[in-house]
């Protein structure tokens, strides 16, 4: 019998960061989806290697959790917080990019109910005599995967900086104030 192999990825760090500092945990929330992305790489790559075994299953239902908790509350406090300010400026190209922006996360939402299907079915043994995931399913992960390429390139390089440039220190705090009460948490 062959040792299991883990599908985690090692040193990995979660960053300590609170809502205090909303642009701090909105980059903890990217290193968290590129974290995920990487795992479900690894997923595909070991289900092609390997086949199906529980450690498929585990790392499904992390992926799964993530995009189903997680991202959808982040693109929240993007839209809510992050666009605005930047829509209102007068720098075109950026309300353009910022436009996209919006449009991704109504893409990725589609994309992951396609790719979620895929990683629900994982979560179970598959059936005797299967050969891997049909060329359907591996499009619909490695659609949704690349989705997210361009779109935190351009959050992380263009769209946060230039909306942090804009929010001043009440602006912040209000940010910070309903990313907390949306999440349950009271805001110190």
């Amino acid at each position: 019998m062959s040792t299991p192999v883990r599908i985690d990825l090692p040193g990995h760090r979660a960053p300590a960061v609170g809502f205090e500092a909303p642009f701090d945990m909105l980059d903890a929330c990217h290193e968290r989806v590129q974290r995920m992305l990487r795992l479900l790489a690894r997923l595909q790559e070991r289900l092609q290697t390997s086949g199906w075994d529980p450690h498929v299953a585990s790392a499904a239902q992390d992926v799964m959790r993530y995009f189903d908790e997680a991202a959808p509350r982040h693109h929240e406090d993007e839209e809510r917080h992050v666009f605005p300010p930047l829509l209102s400026g007068k720098d075109e190209a950026l309300c353009e990019t910022v436009q996209r922006l919006r449009q991704d996360h109504r893409d990725m939402e589609a994309a992951w109910s396609q790719a979620r299907e895929v990683l629900a079915a994982l979560r179970q043994a598959p059936p005797v005599g299967w050969t891997g995931l049909d060329p359907l399913a591996q499009a619909a992960l490695d659609g949704f995967s690349s989705l997210y390429a361009r779109h935190l390139e351009d959050e992380d390089g263009l769209v946060y900086p230039a909306a942090q440039a804009l929010l001043n220190p009440r602006d912040l705090q209000a940010m910070s104030a309903d990313m907390m009460r949306r999440r349950g948490l009271t805001p110190s």
